[in-house]
């Protein structure tokens, strides 16, 4: 047999084995066998044991070389590396799509495909710009195709949108201010849905700021499970108030909220001592996944006087119960004020909400203006919890910046963001969305925004800033988390067989007193639980391939 058609028989054996794993949704598989793939047609040799010039894990700057290299195989080459983005995209990294849609093309300009996916990984990014660019493209190769002509008429009209309210320049009000609370009762609710049981007192009327009077008590959260678990809804005059009244909570809330089991002074710091409180229990994502939400109260106890949650944000989106798991957080967050706490994440964004499912799911079981409320509800979340001066526990991650303390965190001044969405880059988008590493220093981020941080910049962090370690989420973990970085980081993620095709566990992070007046740090993992028969990202039209 001829190296070449040995070399061919190869690639078709990988080439197989990764669309056979992309068919189970086993996409880290399929990445790894198209990646052999790849390898056995760039090698001349055929010779699988050398690197990777794409490596999986991080955007290889140096990918000059192999745009250069032999145009023999490249037909196989274009597919196989769009293969591989389509598989990245699942996984949501849109840099590395970017990265392989750009080497497709260059073995082959009119691959259409790889114009689209690339489309894909730029909108979800917000590049429109360049979305809008590759669609136009793929539209003059496939005019007649659907998915490209939704998915360019989509980002036409998010990029008139922009440019209509940049262009207005008017002085932004709070969508609360427009609640007529009179009107609104009377709205038209389904027979199964919860009955209006909440009273409201407007505390400010400029502002839109109230409160719940009457009538939010934990057997109304217990009565509101239970319509929820029946796949019944709120009444839209409940649903408004316990968005409108956790909204106030949350604009009181500092950038960092400080919480912890040490008895200092309430004014140091807006430190919140949380006396008689035997266990703080940190939960990762958990990405609309109601019933598994459910099971992690059920598992670990409720919130209660002396057990304090914090939800380290994406609460929403993927999952097809995102209303759920959002109204049961904020309903325990207006009556137990202090004793759960909500992080923002990078899923509660507008971007990623009009993404992955959120917004049509909150205007097919609500309406558009309870969507309104939820982004801008968002948008006042804190961005990270510091708990008993130990533990630092954001969403994303670490910064770009070795200056960045502490301090730099209480700073940050979020109300003054447009529209309550976080900045593209700085020390907010960071807080929401960058990634640790094995190897030391930083790289670019495989998601194409953020950026990706060694073990030595959490050292260095952690140090500085005299904490015992950092928790972050944002990230599947097999085993639901991960202890990294020398063990000062963990990753903790509480979406067990994520998006119903993962497999992975979930898992929480629980913390309590010694006898010694130290904090005990115990990570502790979960199955998932059966949910009735709807498929992640239900209620959204339009899905391009995530």
């Amino acid at each position: 047999m001829s190296n070449d058609m040995e070399k061919e028989e190869r690639y078709i054996h990988f080439k197989g084995l990764g669309n056979e794993a992309f068919k189970h949704q086993n996409f880290t598989l399929a990445i790894e066998n198209y990646t052999k793939a790849i390898q056995v047609l760039e090698n001349e040799d055929g010779n699988l044991d050398i690197a990777n010039k794409n490596d999986i894990n991080i955007i290889d700057e140096n990918v000059e070389d192999i745009r250069k290299h032999s145009h023999k195989h490249a037909h196989a080459l274009s597919i196989i590396y769009s293969n591989r983005a389509q598989a990245q995209l699942k996984l949501e990294n849109y840099g590395l799509v970017i990265n392989d849609c750009s080497i497709s093309l260059d073995h082959d300009k009119l691959f259409v495909k790889s114009l689209y996916r690339r489309a894909v990984a730029n909108y979800a990014i917000r590049e429109l710009n360049n979305a809008l660019k590759d669609c136009k493209e793929a539209r003059l190769l496939a005019s007649n195709d659907i998915k490209i002509k939704m998915l360019t008429t989509e980002i036409s009209n998010e990029i008139k949108r922009l440019k209509f309210e940049q262009a207005i320049d008017v002085l932004e009000k709070s969508i609360f201010t427009s609640i007529n609370w009179n009107d609104i009762s009377h709205l038209e609710n389904n027979k199964d849905d919860m009955p209006q049981s909440l009273e409201i007192e407007i505390i400010n009327e400029v502002t839109g700021d109230i409160i719940i009077s009457n009538g939010l008590t934990q057997d109304y959260i217990n009565k509101m499970i239970e319509i929820f678990r029946n796949g019944g809804k709120l009444c839209k005059s409940d649903a408004f108030a316990i968005v409108s009244a956790v909204n106030t909570i949350f604009k009181n809330e500092s950038s960092m909220v400080e919480i912890g089991f040490k008895n200092k002074l309430q004014c140091e710091n807006n430190y919140l001592y949380l006396a008689n409180v035997k266990k703080i229990t940190v939960c990762g994502d958990t990405h609309g996944q109601y019933y598994d939400v459910l099971n992690i109260f059920k598992t670990f106890g409720n919130v209660s006087n002396d057990h304090v949650y914090l939800f380290n944000g994406d609460f929403v989106d993927r999952g097809s119960w995102g209303c759920e798991v959002a109204f049961l957080l904020y309903a325990l967050k207006v009556l137990y004020p202090n004793k759960i706490f909500i992080n923002r994440g990078n899923h509660e964004t507008d971007d990623m909400n009009s993404v992955y499912g959120f917004k049509d799911e909150c205007k097919f079981k609500y309406n558009e203006k309870l969507f309104k409320c939820f982004s801008e509800s968002f948008g006042n979340l804190p961005y990270c919890t510091l708990i008993n001066d130990d533990y630092l526990v954001m969403h994303g991650g670490l910064f770009s910046d070795d200056n960045i303390t502490l301090n730099s965190i209480r700073e940050i001044n979020r109300f003054k963001n447009v529209h309550g969405q976080p900045p593209k880059v700085g020390i907010q988008m960071e807080l929401l969305w960058t990634d640790p590493q094995i190897e030391e220093g930083r790289s670019l981020s495989k998601r194409g925004i953020g950026l990706q941080f060694g073990p030595d910049i959490t050292k260095q962090f952690v140090e500085k800033n005299k904490l015992k370690g950092v928790i972050r989420s944002h990230e599947v973990r097999q085993n639901g988390y991960e202890w990294e970085h020398n063990g000062l980081l963990c990753t903790v993620f509480s979406a067990p067989n994520y998006c119903d095709v993962q497999g992975n566990l979930g898992a929480v992070i629980e913390m309590t007193l010694d006898e010694n007046n130290e904090v005990n740090v115990k990570s502790t993992n979960f199955h998932a639980v059966e949910h009735p028969n709807i498929p992640p990202m239900n209620y959204t039209k339009n899905q391009y391939g995530f």
